[in-house]
């Protein structure tokens, strides 16, 4: 859950400290997961600080990572270090993707969708730059199927998105993705809850871009 392109100084100061437990409850194994599939030329959207780059496999010849916030920007390039792949950091907004059309092999965002201000822009700039056939790697926590749940979502969405750095927890992102023209090969929906009870549903998959 990642800050806009204004930043978030103090969210990004701490981002870190409370994903520690998450990754240790599951949430690195997760990114493990989720990951395998990448290959060649990786765009990673949202990259906060970093999370994502000692899972990368060895299928990847590059990923180029983007993030739009310079608080969480910063921290990205001192964990660019142990990253697993050569690794490249630009200053992004998903929505404004610095890439050539049709030139990426696979995009990965994981936990960032919910921050997005504009997130069928950002599927729009996805779905330039992958080439056809290219893959969109997932992880989001997203809306709940359970009507009582995704009441409190909604309910409490403005407050948490206040201290949230823009989170959203009650966005659709897997219906967002078939309606962005991606063909879901693989999705998953399942409860983890690394934080509340909001951000219980997750799910995860592969997008694909129609050939």
């Amino acid at each position: 859950m990642k800050g806009t392109d204004r930043g978030h100084p103090i969210f990004a100061a701490f981002y870190d400290r409370m994903a520690r437990s998450a990754e240790k409850r599951g949430l690195a194994e997760l990114r493990d997961e989720v990951l395998a599939p990448a290959n060649g030329t990786v765009v990673e959207i949202g990259a906060g600080t970093g999370l994502n780059f000692t899972h990368y496999p060895s299928s990847v010849t590059e990923v180029l990572a983007t993030e739009p916030d310079p608080h969480m920007l910063r921290r990205a390039r001192e964990a660019a270090g142990s990253a697993t792949v050569p690794l490249r950091l630009e200053r992004a907004p998903a929505d404004e993707l610095p890439f050539e059309d049709e030139t990426v092999d696979t995009v990965v965002a994981t936990l960032v969708f919910c921050t997005i201000p504009q997130p069928a822009a950002a599927f729009r700039e996805i779905h330039r730059v992958l080439k056809p056939g290219g893959a969109m790697l997932f992880l989001e926590h997203i809306r709940a199927q359970r009507p009582g749940l995704a009441g409190w979502q909604d309910r409490l969405q403005p407050i948490w998105t206040y201290f949230g750095a823009g989170c959203h927890p009650n966005r659709d992102t897997p219906a967002a993705i078939e309606r962005a023209g991606f063909e879901l090969e693989r999705i998953e929906r399942f409860d983890f809850s690394p934080n509340l009870f909001l951000d219980k549903p997750h799910a995860k998959g592969v997008a694909r871009k129609p050939s």
